[in-house]
């Protein structure tokens, strides 16, 4: 018999054999099963393991977790003579055995005459400046607990090393081990969640809740984050009140502060971002707030089976957080998620309609039953499905891909289409200098709306507009409206410090681009950025007589796209001697 390994038992190949040449276990023993002896050297009943001796005993046998054999604590191990840390320690430190005076149990004693179980309780219920009282500790029993988990579970504070970063605001180390830390005993987790009204109760006093030393710390923090942002001393004064106000709501005073929590002084009209950058640089936030893809998926997948759920699940977090494990993946844009699954699930609620569990069900016939004839609807609804099932098979949720050798064809060119020029020319004479203006860097140079997004007031100079490396002379109509607009940029905001061309008032205590709904809202009805730059490149193609390398230089187009355009010279709406011809 090699050392290490015990022969099975020939009948359930679970266990080992009852004792050398027998190929039976004493359960499976023939006419059986039959009661196994006691062991042989501790005298157990139970654990029987071979040879005689139970699993405690024998040293080729793995035996569970037991109970310390002198305090009873549960998480003994065989490597440690079946004791825990606590009692080991008690043992060399009181090696003499007798019976505890309390107790009546045999063990190592004290020099108070009691074993190390009632000590401990007595420890336990000891009152700050109350006695030392064994026997009244002990009358009603004792309590129990885990192996070794007396230990002081309180790190040092972490120092990072800033020589190498000397532009980094160094965040202000929080005070630790002050006198009402209660973080030796963790966290108190809350019954249920309940979000603070701050409209309706007022704020008043909250900040005055907040730990004097905690606080301090952070506006310390705060300070050095305006000073490398560039935040104006209102927003500093604003968030500074922020921080006192949700360190108040915190039991004690302090951190952590989880975001969702931050949210609510909206309702008073402070500042949310720069408040959670603060506590996110002081490493005391807790994001909790469920991203808004997230929250997109579960009502995308509401109404599928639970299996169905649970597999696309896998497919939602591989493609949104990719996969370091083989076979390896990036993670995808949400907007390649938001696609795929938008495609897919019309098919998949028919599925589920149909009574079908789980994908594993899919077969080939059923993907083809389920795609459209032609056109575009066949080909989004196949490449979404293909995203599905293809990642499914690769990380083995699935046995097959259905999708696999299924032809759903390619996506079908859209045609460039004009805009009504009556709508496009009621936009430049909006009494909006923000629309104004906006419609025209569109309508006139054709930029793209992260080009729109994304410009500065530096990118505009001496009548030149600066984009991506390419230097544009103004339109005069636009130079027009720019001025405009600058009148009001500066007179609605005079304070911003935010460097960007087009802001609003979200954005103008912080230097962040606005958002792609807010161009859309802005150019109004009927008008979208992308409809209004195709609408100018158009013009172009028209003006050029199809010159591709024209559109290219001038729009920052591939020679694909110049094609796709110039393709349209000869249409009969871009036509000027044409009835359906819209005159500019």
């Amino acid at each position: 018999m090699s050392i290490g390994r015990q022969p099975r038992c020939s009948v359930c190949a679970k266990v080992p054999v009852a004792m050398r040449g027998v190929a039976f276990c004493f359960t499976c023993w023939p006419g059986g099963p039959v009661t196994p002896p006691p062991c042989l050297r501790c005298g157990s009943s139970r654990d029987y393991h071979t040879s005689g001796l139970c699993a405690r005993c024998h040293t080729q046998a793995i035996p569970p977790v037991d109970s310390c054999l002198d305090c009873y604590a549960w998480g003994a191990t065989r490597n440690t003579g079946w004791l825990c840390r606590g009692c080991r320690s008690w043992r060399q430190q009181y090696p003499q055995q007798a019976p505890c005076a309390t107790c009546g149990r045999t063990g190592s004693l004290s020099p108070r005459g009691s074993c190390r179980l009632c000590h401990k309780q007595a420890s336990l219920l000891r009152t700050p400046n109350g006695r030392f009282d064994l026997a009244g500790a002990n009358r009603h029993g004792q309590q129990l607990f885990f192996a070794d988990m007396f230990r002081d579970h309180r790190a040092p504070a972490r120092v990072e090393d800033t020589a190498a970063q000397p532009n980094r605001p160094v965040p202000a180390q929080l005070p630790t081990g002050t006198d009402t830390d209660t973080a030796t005993f963790g966290e108190q987790l809350r019954l249920f969640t309940i979000r603070h009204d701050l409209a309706a109760a007022g704020r008043t006093g909250l900040h005055l809740h907040a730990d004097p030393a905690h606080a301090t710390a952070l506006e310390a923090l705060a300070r050095d984050l305006a000073t490398s942002g560039t935040w104006s001393r209102k927003q500093l004064q604003e968030s500074i009140i922020g921080i006192r106000i949700v360190l108040g709501l915190q039991p004690g005073g302090r951190g952590p502060v989880r975001a969702s929590e931050v949210d609510c002084l909206r309702d008073i009209d402070l500042p949310v971002q720069t408040v959670l950058e603060v506590l996110d640089a002081a490493a005391v936030l807790i994001e909790d707030r469920t991203p808004a893809i997230d929250a997109w998926f579960n009502r995308q997948v509401d109404g599928l089976p639970d299996t169905m759920v649970e597999e696309l699940t896998i497919w939602f977090e591989v493609m949104k957080h990719g996969s370091q494990n083989s076979p390896r993946r990036r993670p995808r844009a949400e907007g390649t998620i938001f696609l795929h699954l938008r495609w897919a699930a019309p098919t998949l609620h028919a599925w589920a309609a149909a009574g079908h569990t789980t994908l594993r069900e899919i077969t080939k016939e059923h993907v083809l039953d389920a795609l459209p004839s032609s056109g575009n609807p066949r080909s989004t609804a196949g490449q979404g499905l293909k995203s599905i099932f293809r990642l499914l098979k690769a990380r083995k949720v699935l046995f097959t891909d259905p999708t696999t050798r299924v032809k759903t064809g390619q996506h079908e060119p859209r045609q460039p289409l004009p805009l009504d020029v009556a709508i496009v020319r009621a936009a430049l004479g909006s009494s909006d200098p923000t629309q104004s203006v906006l419609v025209a860097l569109i309508a006139f140079h054709g930029l793209r709306p992260g080009h729109v997004q994304r410009l500065r007031l530096t990118d505009v100079l001496d009548g030149h507009l600066h984009v991506d490396g390419r230097v544009m002379p103004l339109a005069e109509p636009v130079r027009e409206r720019l001025r405009a607009y600058l009148t009001h940029r500066n007179t609605t905001w005079p304070h911003t410090t935010n460097s960007h061309l087009f802001i609003n008032h979200r954005t103008i205590r912080r230097d962040h681009p606005v958002g792609h709904r807010w161009l859309r809202l802005t150019l109004g009805p009927g008008l979208t950025p992308s409809a209004l730059r195709e609408d100018r490149i158009l013009h172009e193609t028209n003006a050029t007589g199809g010159d591709v390398r024209a559109l290219a230089d001038l729009f920052g187009l591939s020679i694909n796209a110049s094609t796709r355009y110039a393709a349209t010279i000869n249409h009969p709406d871009l036509d000027p001697g044409s009835p359906t011809h819209a005159p500019r």
